[in-house]
């Protein structure tokens, strides 16, 4: 998994994998996705990746986990962070130059993404950012061809 800009960690924060159970009629035929998240306390994690197949959490939100054999297994969101998760699905891995134009006014707003397959790729708008901007750039990258987009979760305040 490759980033276009990684989230600065703060060098004290020790990270471990919190596993999401996920729906097996989902589209993604994925059972569970771990993710990387920052020790908070014994029960609580930061999140420190983009949901691939997650719904409904986002980078920087706090959830609680429950620790089961060796997994911490996730139970809730506990506090969120403000970030906003959306998916692009790219129609094939020549559309990498597309990719890479239509991207440009995601940067401009702070938006990082990461990469689950050639075809797959998470975005995390940041708390910071403007959501409608942000939305407004993944319509045009999707009414260009460029790709197709699904919310995972929207953080950020909207009217």
């Amino acid at each position: 998994m490759s980033a276009h800009k990684q989230h600065k960690l703060a060098p004290v924060e020790k990270l471990v994998k919190v596993t999401f159970e996920l729906e097996t009629s989902d589209w993604h035929d994925h059972a569970t996705e771990t993710m990387w998240a920052a020790v908070v306390d014994e029960r609580t994690y930061t999140i420190r990746n983009v949901p691939f197949y997650v719904y409904g959490v986002s980078y920087g939100d706090v959830v609680v986990a429950e620790r089961k054999g060796g997994e911490r297994l996730f139970r809730r969101v506990y506090q969120r962070g403000g970030h906003s998760t959306y998916r692009i699905f790219l129609v094939d891995e020549k559309m990498q130059k597309e990719f890479e134009i239509a991207w440009k006014p995601l940067d401009a707003l702070g938006c990082t993404y990461e990469r689950a397959t050639d075809y797959l790729v998470a975005v995390d708008v940041p708390a910071d950012s403007d959501i409608y901007a942000a939305y407004s750039a993944l319509e045009k990258g999707m009414d260009a061809g460029s790709w197709d987009f699904e919310e995972g979760h929207c953080g950020h305040p909207v009217q």
